[in-house]
Formats: structure tokens, sequence, C-alpha cells
């Protein structure tokens, strides 16, 4: 995913971890976080304009003056949730009615008395607004995407287990990174015996392996807290099964900041990314176990053999309790009949497999986070 704003974090899918880096790289450089009052902040044709966050260099050296950034749409839904201004209408006032949206905005940011932490990237080159990619309390915890890659690395090495970086993706909301471990492989033959890869229709009888790996998720912008969380990769068609119960999370709450632009302690930077080493330690050992796979297994094969007599049905209940959408759910039938397994298993195979069609990296996630408990749905029915 792409934007029009030249400011705005650039989206990737499915690219490789140095990718990724360079991209985390490149918005480090450009990051501004800004602790204001209501009182500095206004908005102006669609734009916020905040007090004293841009720097200028002039004859008596930098000064700060002011700063305008192009909110992005995860600005605009933390916009809304401070101000209780319902999130459709505010995106819908800046698109085609910017006078009402500045309305809005400075309306309710009249008189507040608290402050809030922006999340702000300067323009990449040239001049212009900057994007501002996230509205926040004052009481928010940085635990920014490279640091927590960098960290989550060191502490896989530290593990000394040989993994693979299995894909990233990087979103205005999260970053993924999926870590497999094919050193650490388990049979799965009873919940591959009928199935087929509909991408290549290579039989999961004849190669009914599954690996064990793990998911680094991580948001900037309040979307979410630092996770680490199973994931068991088949080797026939890649689908992926996160295991959501068994994840291990930081959230991102600390101590109210001081107003202006924040120059971040490292100290406290410091004891957080060893914290996040450590879990990521703890991750690996826990997860790239043949043991801790194994065990997963066997809770889901108990389920997966459950014969569907209208699997048409299935879907569509599946779909619809999911909360999956109709081109979704179009394209779990699709997958279920390719694949040719008629069971609550088959669920789970179109369900994840389907997830990796996905352009919307945030999208694919969730839609594969809740596989398991498609086929549980599918194996009840």
């Amino acid at each position: 995913m792409t934007s029009g704003n030249p400011a705005a974090p650039a989206g990737a899918r499915n690219v490789t971890l140095g990718d990724l880096a360079a991209m985390l790289r490149d918005q480090q450089a450009r990051k501004v976080d800004i602790v204001a009052p209501a009182a500095a902040i206004r908005a102006r044709n669609g734009q916020l304009v905040i007090d004293g966050t841009d720097p200028v260099l002039g004859p008596d050296g930098v000064t700060m003056s002011t700063g305008a950034y192009t909110p992005t749409e995860v600005c605009d839904q933390g916009l809304a949730d401070k101000l209780s201004i319902p999130a459709a209408y505010l995106r819908r006032t800046r698109e085609h009615k910017p006078e009402l949206y500045d309305a809005n905005v400075n309306g309710w940011l009249d008189g507040d008395a608290r402050k809030f932490l922006i999340r702000c990237l300067q323009p990449g080159t040239g001049s212009g607004a900057g994007a501002a990619r996230a509205f926040l309390s004052d009481g928010y915890k940085r635990i920014d995407n490279l640091d927590v890659l960098l960290a989550a690395l060191d502490g896989v090495r530290a593990a000394g287990v040989p993994v693979q970086v299995d894909g990233c993706d990087l979103t205005e909301r999260r970053m993924y990174v999926r870590v497999v471990c094919e050193q650490v492989a388990v049979l799965a033959p009873a919940l591959l015996a009928g199935y087929r890869s509909p991408f290549t229709g290579a039989a999961g009888a004849d190669n009914p392996v599954v690996f064990a790996g793990f998911v680094i998720s991580n948001s900037e912008t309040g979307c979410g807290a630092f996770t680490l969380t199973p994931r068991l990769v088949v080797q026939v068609c890649r689908n992926g099964m996160t295991i959501s119960r068994d994840a291990i999370r930081a959230v991102h709450l600390g101590e109210r900041l001081d107003e202006g632009v924040v120059t971040w302690s490292g100290n406290t930077l410091d004891k957080t990314l060893a914290l996040i080493t450590a879990k990521t330690a703890d991750a690996v050992a826990a997860f790239l176990d043949s043991g801790y796979a194994d065990r997963a297994l066997r809770e889901i094969q108990a389920q997966s053999g459950h014969p569907l007599a209208d699997p048409q049905e299935a879907v569509q209940v599946v779909s619809q309790r999911l909360r999956f959408t109709d081109v979704q759910q179009a394209g779990i039938m699709s997958h279920f009949i390719r694949a040719g397994d008629v069971t609550a298993g088959g669920i789970l195979h179109a369900v994840t497999s389907v997830a990796q069609t996905l352009p919307d990296a945030d999208a694919a996630h969730e839609m594969e986070s809740q596989g398991l408990r498609a086929l549980e749905i599918a194996a009840s029915l």
C-alpha cells in the first residue's frame, strides 16, 4: 500500500527482512513525536497544524515554528476516539468537506484541558506537509518497529535456534515478521490426509509436514501491543496457523510525557528493549519446540476430521460468525473446493490459504488468526 502524501509511512506486503529494515530506517530518520496541549493543535484545510514542531534553520540557529501534518486514516481514528467524533463521519468530512473537518476538530479541541501525543513523519524529500500518523494519549509508551525488530532478532540469536524469516509486512497500523524453524518439524497426517494445496495441487498426504514458528508484531500508532504469537506452517502450501491464546504481549502504556518535541529516554528504551529481547528468547524456547508443536497439532487434529454434511452451509456459517466479507467468503468456498477436503479441517485450510492471497496485510493477519476459530465452528456443525 502507498499514500499520495509523500511523508506518509509506506507499506509493504511479503517483503524480505532486508527490505523491511531499510524502510524502517528511513522512517526512523523522519520521525517527529510531539506532546502538545489541545490549545496548540488546530485543524486547517484538513491538516493538523501544531505549534512549535517544525525546525527552521536561520541566522540565529535552529528555531521551532508551526508545523503542518496531513492525518493518516489511523490518525483520524485516534482523533475521533479522543474527541468522541464518529470516525466514519470525520474521515468523510476531511475527504469531501475539509471546512467541516476543521470546524469539528477545532470545536472539540477548544477548551479541552488534555495533552496529546502526535506521532508524525517529516517529508522524505523537499518541503511541504508531513504526515500525522497517530493521535494518542500523552501516556503512550514508545516501542518502535525498528527497535523491536533488532531486539527480537537479538533474542532469536541468543536462543541459538536456526530460523528463517518467512516474510514481512508493514502497514500504517502494524509490523508483522513471520519466523519459521524448519528444523522443528512434526507430522500431521490426520490434518492433511485429504487435502491438496489450492496453489499447486500437491497432496498433503504425500508431505504431511508442519513446521514450528511464530509471528513478531508491533504497532507504533496505538493499534496494538508488541506481540509474539506461535504459528505453525504447513509445508505443502505454506498455510499459517496462529495460536493466539498462547501469545506473549507487552502493552504501550507508560508515564505521562512532558510537552514539546519528545526526545525519548535512552535508559527507559534500553530497559524496554532488553525486556523484548528476553521475551523473544523465551518465545523461541517455548514455541520452537517439537513438544509444543506436537501438542498443538494433537488438539487441531482432534477436530479437523469432523465431516461436513453441507460444506456450503458450513462456509456460510463460519463466514457470518467471524464477520468475513462477501469477497472473503467466496474465496474460502473456492479454496475449499480446490483443496478437496470436505471436513472441518478443510475449512481451516481454506481460511488460512485465502489469508495468504489478501493484499491488505492487516486483513490477512486478522483472517489467519481466525483460522483455528473457524475450525472450532465447523467442527461443531
